[in-house]
């Protein structure tokens, strides 16, 4: 291979590592970051600059131990913790205020009325919040979401399994129905178990288990 190519190679793999940089995603960070280390190492390896060699292999494998350990805790009821607050919660407020902009991408139709005194279940792993669902009680067992939200760090984790599974908090408080938004974008539900119903999603929900 002429130095050209190899030249044109490293910096290909140097632009990979910078993109993944960018990424608020945190699984595909790991799998970006990943791609460009594994071109480093062929391109340091060729060039026979062995410790760049030895860092890109560093590197590879802890994003690999990243991505299967995120890939084992995906569906792990145990990562991530609920916590129930009242709908005009300071906290909540604050959380909804931080990231309002890209709730309007997926809820356009979302206003939080701290005097309604919706309830919310703020979705944790360890101290950091990564979701936040917003529900009405429409009375009769139904619950009308929301709002539904994940930050973007955790959006492929699925925390939302956790609020709608069948441990989360709305077969506990005695909901018998869940409804979701209208119109929102990227909807998840059918591998949650809900059923299309119109222009939302509905959950049939049974006695606690």
């Amino acid at each position: 291979m002429s130095s050209t190519a190899l030249e044109v190679i490293g910096w290909l793999g140097s632009a990979v590592l910078v993109v993944s940089l960018l990424q608020t995603n945190l699984h595909r960070l790991r799998w970006i970051n990943l791609l460009g280390c594994l071109v480093l190492i062929g391109y340091n390896a060729a060039v026979g600059v062995w410790p760049m060699v030895g860092l890109n292999v560093v590197l590879a494998v802890i994003n690999v131990v990243y991505l299967v350990r995120g890939w084992r805790d995906r569906h792990d009821e145990r990562a991530y913790q609920v916590l129930q607050v009242d709908g005009d919660d300071a906290y909540l407020r604050h959380v909804l205020r931080v990231h309002e902009a890209d709730i309007r991408r997926f809820t356009p139709g979302f206003v939080h009325d701290p005097f309604a005194h919706d309830a919310a279940y703020l979705v944790l792993t360890g101290d950091e919040t990564v979701g936040v669902v917003v529900v009405r009680d429409e009375g009769d067992g139904v619950a009308q979401v929301l709002l539904d939200y994940v930050t973007p760090r955790y959006r492929d984790r699925s925390p939302g399994e956790v609020v709608f599974g069948p441990h989360g908090p709305f077969r506990t408080d005695g909901y018998r129905l869940v409804r979701t938004p209208a119109g929102m974008v990227e909807p998840y539900y059918d591998r949650l178990g809900f059923v299309r119903v119109g222009d939302h999603h509905e959950l049939t929900v049974g006695p606690p288990g």
